[in-house]
């Protein structure tokens, strides 16, 4: 039996990572994970967001015509997300609470601190074959370590010159392989429970809600003025998490 409490919290989280992701076009494990993990273990954190994120982020990833010239550009990357995710989630599952919570509040404060203070990068052509693969590893490991699938992988994907389309479908694909790669680390472990299974499909119907209203609100007021208020919030709560063991 779900507790209500936890339910209605779940609930409200999913609708506000939804809400974001609609607006940003990203963000929604970011907000789940910042959300719940101040709030319960990150490893249930992590188990909860598998469902929403995968159907979300799948959507994202088919809604445009670039998916097969992107896996045949990217496939390296995705590879290395998968090895580092399945190589990291020990670190989730070890019970050490405290080191996986400061290690996502540092991932939240590096995401929000670049994303608003950095200028935009550029990878020339020539180092993408061997900078793919190191950007997917630590991409995986962050992700197996955290649940949060953003660093370094957004930046890097931000700074290969991408069409505005090409750049949110690149999202998708990172963010669909990483929460799949994730599924099947949490799975080999034994992690993700029936009970979290029932759970993460619970949050599936906020955040799909969630995403529309977003994608409505997002003719509505000004994406830089949300994303820069989403950003100094996630900052200031990551920075809390990742000094919350030192207190």
């Amino acid at each position: 039996m779900i507790d209500p409490v936890i339910a209605s919290v779940i609930c409200a989280t999913f609708l506000l990572a939804g809400i974001v992701k609609g607006v940003t076009g990203m963000g929604l494990p970011t907000v789940a994970m910042g959300v719940l993990g101040a709030l319960i273990s990150p490893l249930t954190a992590a188990s909860l967001l598998l469902v929403p994120s995968f159907v979300t982020n799948l959507w994202q990833l088919l809604a445009g015509p670039a998916v097969s010239s992107l896996l045949r550009k990217l496939w390296p990357m995705m590879l290395a997300i998968c090895a580092g995710t399945v190589t990291g989630v020990s670190w989730l599952v070890g019970g050490d609470t405290d080191l996986t919570t400061a290690a996502l509040g540092g991932t939240l404060v590096l995401y929000a601190g670049y994303t608003l203070f950095a200028g935009q990068l550029r990878v020339p052509a020539r180092a993408q074959w061997w900078l793919s693969p190191l950007i997917g590893g630590a991409t995986g490991i962050v992700t197996g370590c955290t649940g949060v699938f953003v660093i370094p992988a957004v930046p890097y994907l931000q700074a290969l010159g991408l069409s505005r389309d090409e750049l949110v479908q690149a999202l998708g694909l990172s963010f669909t392989v990483s929460t799949v790669a994730l599924a099947i680390g949490l799975g080999a472990t034994g992690a993700f429970t029936v009970e979290a299974s029932g759970l993460s499909l619970l949050a599936l119907g906020p955040a799909l809600v969630g995403m529309w209203a977003g994608q409505r609100l997002r003719n509505r007021i000004s994406p830089i003025a949300f994303r820069r208020i989403f950003l100094i919030c996630l900052l200031l709560l990551g920075a809390q998490m990742a000094l919350r063991p030192l207190v």
